[in-house]
């Protein structure tokens, strides 16, 4: 047998080390993720029935979603809150972002560890403490509003939730976004910063023409991101409803309706069906905007 056939035949002694540290993570990714998914999947084809127990129904509880009133509203009302929320949250990011990126911000670890704060307060706590600061009989606006005689901000009012609820998703979350296109930042070379300023281009040039355009790749994953946060929002509508009942009912979002369903209406084949239709949203969503960035990159 020749050199080259036992060197073929040889086994190199790490090869079996990648799929051994792979492992856990599928093992994990399949017992958390796959097997519920499939099981969702599963019972949302059933139906029970007050006589015959569960029965197979096929797709008539999704055709039943389809057709929800309920539904419709809340993923029409927290498109709304898509469409209020995420470019505000963004737009803030990327100044926050640019403004550290320049070099000019003195304590800049500190600014931006004071931006990011908000982002390691849990969701439960920052809803609890807006939904203090909202309070329209114990909360300082309303406080503050009475010493001044002015009228007293109605933030948990119908015609204020929305605004309320992206306040408090805003406060949470513009950090961890700049945390990530202040780190695209960093890696772009120098060399076109020098370069650029030989030419006579200012820091407002600069970051129009060079430090922007180099940002859309991370601020589409941002904005992915934010779709998919968007569209799941449960936890501040969830804890502001105790706060606001009259405003915030069980069917407020999406995602709070299938919940509602599931562990309030013992519908939980029905619950099922929403949220592979909600998934269904989101994919949607996001495929449309990595379509409309890709065709507006393309030349």
């Amino acid at each position: 047998m020749t050199s080259q056939g036992l060197r073929g035949g040889r086994r190199r002694p790490g090869s079996a080390a990648g799929p051994l540290f792979v492992a856990p993570f599928m093992v994990l990714f399949l017992l958390l993720f796959l097997a519920p998914l499939g099981y969702a999947a599963y019972i949302s084809l059933f139906q029970e029935k007050l006589i015959g127990g569960t029965a197979f129904v096929g797709l008539d509880n999704y055709m039943t979603a389809v057709k929800d009133p309920l539904l419709r509203d809340g993923v029409l009302r927290v498109a709304t809150f898509f469409v209020i929320q995420v470019p505000v949250m963004l737009l803030m990011a990327l100044l926050f972002a640019l403004a550290l990126d320049s070099g000019l911000l003195r304590l800049a670890r500190v600014i931006r560890l004071g931006i990011f704060v908000p982002y390691a307060v849990p969701s439960v706590v920052a809803t609890l403490m807006w939904g203090y600061l909202y309070g329209p009989d114990f909360g300082p606006f309303a406080q503050l509003s009475e010493k001044l005689d002015l009228p007293v901000p109605h933030f948990l009012s119908d015609g204020w939730m929305l605004g309320s609820l992206a306040n408090i998703v805003t406060w949470e979350f513009v950090g961890y976004n700049m945390i990530i296109l202040y780190a695209a930042l960093r890696t772009i070379p120098e060399d076109l910063y020098e370069a650029a300023a030989l030419d006579g281009a200012g820091a407002w040039r600069i970051a129009w023409s060079i430090k922007i355009p180099a940002l859309r790749p991370a601020l589409l994953l941002t904005l992915l991101f934010s779709v998919i946060g968007s569209f799941q929002l449960f936890n501040e509508p969830k804890l502001l409803q105790s706060i606001a009942p009259d405003v915030i009912d069980s069917s407020y979002t999406a995602n709070l309706y299938a919940y509602t369903l599931a562990f309030t209406g013992q519908q939980v084949n029905y619950a099922a069906a929403v949220s592979f239709l909600l998934g269904l949203v989101i994919v949607i969503f996001s495929y449309v905007v990595l379509l409309t960035a890709n065709r507006r990159r393309t030349p």
